[in-house]
């Protein structure tokens, strides 16, 4: 009769273990009774970048890879994307469930009242050098709001703790606009809490003289569906910063940080702009051959395809490339798309690509559409952050109230000296 069971002879010793196993898992401490003598510290797994191991369990999101799935609380990111507004998926990710008409008003109403920030921030902002990048200067912002609201830090009060998450929520996107202002050397524009949350980010990034900001409704829509499209990927780089920092019940504005941080590193936040590098170094649709050639023989990267997780197409690339169709539509096509969907078209039918599965991921599209609305490429990032926020929040609150963790604290094989003696310095 099949049992849930592993068993495991350590050849060492001769001795045979049998190892329960739990929604698909064996639990590593299982490991530590095989034991080559007993003054054997016990078996370990090593695993580099946690390629095969589980740190969590989570009701937060679900994805499959190799069917090219994606879910936010059981709900597939395609119906979320065209259906729901940013801040419906902001309430489902953090209470569990779709709001109804009542609760989404509540709780727009209570994120609009959270928007605006100290005026010493626009102040701290200011000893910024003018080109700082806005990632940085958001990160530092977004840390020193721990300073603003000390009993941030009582991470075990669930009303509080909600309080600093809603705080977080609001001012992130406005923290945001005023690093892109002071890049660009022009005054901050205060909230605008009559218009939708990516209407009123667009406000505070574009407003100029005019009395009252009208942003483009396509740009309003697309904007809201790309901080959709990001507001979650499981235990990501980032999350898992955002719950490794957490651990030591740091506050949510600390954790926060570091989350933005590990974001802020080229292989996790950056891979759109290198997107729009790619495309403007290959120049033309007559040149694409070329690149593609250069790939293959191992001198060029193609950048927006692959990925991590997915083995089969990203599920957002496809909701992202009918969106850029809508934006160009409206204001304007980028000419970098011709290049985009032709460079696509001999990717997906070119043997070297399929075989690898490289298929067009997330950045793929996502760094266009920012361009023709617009934004410099040192506030893609920044977008990105924008629309994890909700993420990292819920896995940060998972955590804390998850019986099962603790200070995170891997272990490591040590592979250094063993005892040595010290040697005084005349004698070196």
């Amino acid at each position: 009769m099949a049992k849930d069971t592993l068993t495991v002879t350590d050849n060492r010793t001769g001795k045979t273990y049998e190892l329960p196993i739990t929604n698909g898992t064996i639990k590593a401490m299982d490991l530590r009774q095989m034991k080559a003598d007993p003054q054997d510290f016990g078996l370990m797994a090593y695993d580099p970048a946690f390629t095969n191991t589980a740190s969590t369990s989570s009701k937060i999101t679900y994805i499959d890879g190799d069917a090219g799935i994606l879910w936010y609380r059981g709900y597939p990111i395609e119906e979320l994307a065209e259906r729901a507004s940013f801040l419906e998926v902001v309430y489902l990710l953090m209470n569990g469930e779709l709001p109804n008409a009542k609760q989404l008003g509540e709780f727009q109403g209570l994120v609009t009242m959270h928007t605006m920030v100290h005026e010493n921030m626009r102040e701290f902002i200011d000893g910024f050098r003018y080109d700082a990048h806005p990632m940085g200067i958001l990160i530092s912002t977004v840390s020193a709001l721990s300073t603003f609201y000390p009993e941030a830090k009582n991470v075990g009060d669930a009303d509080n703790r909600r309080l600093q998450m809603v705080r977080l929520l609001a001012k992130v996107p406005t923290l945001a606009a005023y690093a892109y202002r002071h890049r660009r050397g022009l005054p901050v524009v205060y909230p605008d809490n009559d218009l939708s949350y990516a209407g009123n980010f667009l406000n505070m990034m574009f407003k100029m003289t005019e009395q009252k900001y009208r942003p483009n409704p396509a740009v309003e829509k697309a904007l809201d569906v790309l901080f959709t499209l990001h507001a979650d990927h499981e235990q990501n780089c980032s999350a898992n910063a955002m719950r490794s920092v957490g651990s030591s019940r740091a506050d949510p504005y600390s954790s926060l940080a570091a989350a933005a941080a590990a974001l802020y590193g080229p292989l996790h936040g950056g891979a759109n702009e290198e997107v729009i590098h790619m495309l403007q170094k290959i120049g033309s649709v007559s040149k694409i051959p070329e690149f593609i050639k250069s790939v293959k023989e191992g001198e060029g990267r193609l950048m927006g395809f692959g990925h991590r997780v997915y083995k089969n197409y990203d599920p957002r690339a496809k909701i992202i490339k009918k969106l850029a169709d809508e934006v160009f539509d409206a204001i304007g096509k980028n000419p970098l798309i011709d290049i985009a969907v032709e460079l696509e078209r001999i990717a997906l039918s070119d043997e070297y690509f399929i075989k690898r599965k490289l298929y067009p991921n997330v950045d793929f599209y996502s760094g266009l559409i920012y361009q023709a609305m617009g934004l410099p490429m040192d506030i893609y990032t920044v977008l990105f952050a924008i629309g994890r926020t909700p993420g990292w929040l819920s896995q940060w609150e998972e955590l804390l109230i998850d019986p099962e963790q603790k200070i995170a604290r891997p272990r490591q094989v040590y592979l250094g000296h063993q005892k040595r003696d010290f040697i005084p310095i005349d004698r070196r």
